[in-house]
């Protein structure tokens, strides 16, 4: 039995612990294992290179991945996805594992629609794939943006501001959400819930005029131009208001131990699901259990909003 392994699309805390596991899993299973460096591009590239216990040494405390990671634009045509998995039934790839997120997903459904057998391990700190609970490195961006507010807070406290504070997740708000919650943020703006700028605006001169030093709102990237945001609160409050946008600082750094611990238990039942027959997988997740789930049903599952949690940190940011 032969397995490859890939991760693939941003980089998210955890990717090498989950590799360790599924590397050293493998050996103990007696399969052979074949990492694929800078993800799909690794297959056309000829970038395959044959690993065992000692290849993924010392890599489970590290941010970023050992096999690299990119963007492929060849997996999005027909042509390449058929290439691709000529490729790899060359390299006599029975099971690819691919580590990472949704474009990452949709790349191994496609391959296996042709016939390869995947199964995939969810990756991402934004965290959009409903149907799971938290995908690897999730959890260790909170605590890297939980960081950088604390150090935030202390010049804003300093100077009397309000900063608008930009982090990633695009089109789900989890990142802007849980680490509001936990920041203590007046307010977050997220792709789930309609902006709304008076209220936004109310929280902060209700903190003004009880003497509050500092305003914290959290901005879900691609929902609003951070600096006109800005520049729209400063001049509605009279508070000076400035923009942080962390960017990839929050893809990086190292994991925290349940992005560890996460990733290792993905990484090993991922093997385990590497048997004879053909598959179409994701593991993720569920309630504190690992569970297998078909990876059509997977990308198909609608990510749901955690409304209660919004609904605490409205009423505690009073």
């Amino acid at each position: 039995m032969r397995i490859g392994v890939l991760t693939s699309g941003g980089d998210a805390p955890g990717m090498n612990a989950a590799i360790r596991a599924v590397v050293r899993v493998a050996v103990y299973e007696n399969m052979e294992v074949v990492g694929i460096a800078n993800g799909y591009s690794g297959i056309f590239n000829g970038e395959f290179r044959p690993m065992d216990v000692s290849s993924v040494a010392d890599i489970i405390h590290k941010g970023g991945t050992v096999l690299g990671t990119s963007r492929c634009d060849a997996m999005t045509t027909e042509e390449g996805i058929a290439r691709a998995y000529e490729i790899l039934k060359a390299r006599k790839i029975d099971h690819l594992i691919v580590i990472g997120g949704d474009g990452s997903m949709r790349g191994a459904l496609a391959l296996s629609e042709v016939g390869q057998s995947v199964v995939c391990i969810p990756a991402t700190i934004d965290n959009d794939l409903g149907y799971q609970d938290a995908s690897i490195g999730f959890y260790t961006a909170i605590e890297t943006i939980l960081d950088a507010v604390g150090k935030i807070r202390d010049t804003s406290s300093a100077l009397r501001r309000a900063v608008v504070i930009e982090v990633m997740g695009r089109h789900c708000g989890d990142l802007a959400l849980y680490a509001g919650l936990a920041a203590g943020a007046e307010s977050v703006i997220v792709p789930e819930v309609p902006f709304d700028f008076d209220r936004v605006k109310n929280k902060i001169l209700a903190g003004k005029k009880r003497g509050k030093r500092h305003h914290i709102i959290f901005l879900t990237e691609e929902q609003l131009p951070a600096y006109g945001l800005a520049k729209d609160l400063e001049e509605a409050t009279g508070v000076e208001t400035r923009v942080t946008i962390l960017g990839y600082i929050q893809r990086g750094g190292i994991p925290t131990g349940v992005d560890r611990m996460n990733a290792s238990r993905l990484g090993a039942e991922a093997v385990a699901r590497c048997g004879g027959e053909k598959n179409s997988l994701a593991m993720g997740l569920v309630d504190g259990r690992i569970e297998a789930v078909d990876l059509e049903t997977a990308l198909s599952t609608e990510k749901v909003f955690n409304r209660e949690l919004y609904d605490i940190l409205d009423k505690i940011s009073i």
